[in-house]
């Protein structure tokens, strides 16, 4: 009796201490799911791989295992791979003694805290409705291309009947069974001469969705670098993926001259001629199959469908060597004879840019059939001194009202002679870089006033001048209160 006793004891010992077990399993499991539900509560914050350590906007949606593990796609792809792959037969292991595999309850101490990264809350843009009888006249969009851009009449005024034609037809469709046809256009113009900021400008002012993208990133598909459709896929982007919105837009395609046939070449011309054929179906109108999110396709990004019959594409390009082929057929004219055109004439002709031809472009190394599908070719002239004084002062957001606004806060006031501005404008024409080269310049001389200013709170007023540009005086500086005299010459 008194072993059958003790069994008895024993038994109710382990079934306790079985039941305190059972227990505490579930309080785990119960702390594990609630901590589970917390992570899904909080949307604030994105998993990371626990193999690459890739955040989820990048990698797309995690799979999920036990122990609160997060693995990407590709990485649980990559592992399926590796297995179906290897030449080892996984369950022949289980026999081998000394071999045992890892369960993953025995990582719950090994393995590291889940990390996250916040996620940036994006604030969805606003798009307009395009109403035909919203659409601002030519001579508006022009006046309205005159607040920020300086001379360039004849662009102006081209783009500005280009556009408003092109969204009278998006909005209309056809009209009485006339089709019309999509007005793409060749901006072609020295460099630093406006023509991406026009294009830039002209986006803004109507509102529309814009992809700035550059031509020397193109190749043939197939090839290193971005496909031909990758443009769609940055207006797509643009467009905050609304496909319908997308369709309305207009994509500036940037040093389309860098595309151009290469006149001596035995290989295959896969960033050039081939460049040229695989956009002609793009700039005509077509359906484009698209990566969402992506500039590539792969198998991991969903793809859509795009039609490009209402994107107006506007190219442009310097065509750097294109004066010269010009040169050549003007001179091939004979020169003798009444009213004839002297040689000399065309050496020194500064609007040369703007006698170019169909003929002269295709010389250049453009395709006939991509010439064909931009019906407006027009140029930007090249900027003279007069002109890069107007870029200065006159825009709504010049560059020496930038500086007058970032001292502005400092509370004075910042001045420019006339004698300044030319100064300025004459080392900009050295350089040879357009309006860009103003910014430069104008960086190099301000950056001592932008850093003593603030080190005296007595400054008033600073005047640049000539002799301070050229370095050989300084700016006229006047303290609060007080008067600069004056001598009367």
């Amino acid at each position: 009796m008194s072993e059958n006793d003790f069994i008895i004891v024993d038994e109710e010992e382990t079934n306790k201490e079985d039941n305190r077990q059972d227990t505490g399993r579930e309080e785990e499991k119960k702390e594990v799911t609630t901590s589970d539900h917390s992570e899904k509560d909080d949307d604030g914050y994105e998993r990371i791989c626990f193999i690459c350590h890739r955040p989820e906007s990048v990698t797309g949606k995690m799979v999920e295992l036990p122990n609160n593990i997060a693995v990407c796609p590709d990485c649980m792809q990559r592992s399926f791979d590796m297995m179906n792959n290897s030449s080892m037969d996984l369950s022949s292991m289980m026999n081998i003694p000394g071999v045992h595999f890892m369960n993953l309850s025995d990582l719950e101490n090994m393995q590291p805290k889940a990390q996250k990264i916040k996620k940036k809350k994006k604030e969805p843009k606003e798009f307009k409705q395009l109403d035909i009888k919203k659409i601002p006249a030519p001579h508006k969009i022009k006046a309205r291309l005159d607040e920020y851009i300086v001379g360039q009449e004849y662009a102006k005024k081209a783009i500005s009947v280009a556009v408003y034609n092109h969204y009278k037809r998006v909005a209309t469709g056809t009209m009485d069974e006339i089709e019309i046809e999509k007005s793409n256009m060749l901006m072609i113009g020295p460099t630093g001469c406006g023509k991406t900021y026009l294009v830039k400008t002209l986006a803004k002012l109507l509102d529309v969705p814009l992809a700035i993208t550059d031509a020397t990133s193109l190749t043939e598909a197939g090839y290193i670098g971005d496909d031909i459709e990758s443009v769609v896929s940055k207006l797509l982007a643009a467009a905050d993926n609304d496909v319908e919105r997308a369709e309305q837009g207009i994509i500036f395609i940037d040093e389309i001259d860098k595309i151009a046939k290469k006149k001596t070449s035995s290989q295959r011309d896969v960033s050039g001629e081939s460049v040229q054929q695989g956009m002609l179906k793009l700039l005509e109108g077509s359906e484009v199959e698209v990566p969402v999110g992506a500039n590539s396709k792969n198998a991991m990004v969903p793809l859509t469908t795009v039609n490009t019959k209402n994107i107006l594409f506007i190219c442009g390009g310097a065509f750097p060597d294109l004066e010269d082929i010009i040169k050549e057929r003007l001179q091939k004219k004979t020169s003798m004879g009444f009213n004839a055109e002297l040689k000399d004439t065309v050496e020194h002709d500064e609007e040369l840019l703007s006698k170019v031809t169909i003929e002269d472009l295709r010389k250049f190394g453009m395709i006939p059939e991509f010439l064909g599908r931009l019906p407006i070719v027009f140029t930007l002239k090249g900027l003279d001194k007069e002109m890069l004084v107007k870029i200065l002062k006159e825009p709504k957001n010049a560059i020496l009202k930038q500086y007058q606004k970032l001292l502005a806060l400092d509370e004075v006031k910042l001045e420019f002679d006339d004698s300044a501005l030319e100064a300025i404008a004459e080392k900009a024409m050295e350089k040879d870089t357009g309006a860009r080269a103003l910014r430069a310049i104008i960086e190099e001389f301000m950056l001592d006033i932008m850093y003593e200013i603030p080190k005296d709170d007595n400054i008033g007023e600073v005047t640049i001048t000539r002799a301070y540009i050229e370095g050989t005086g300084g700016p006229v500086i006047q303290l609060r209160g007080q008067a600069v005299p004056r001598l009367d010459g």
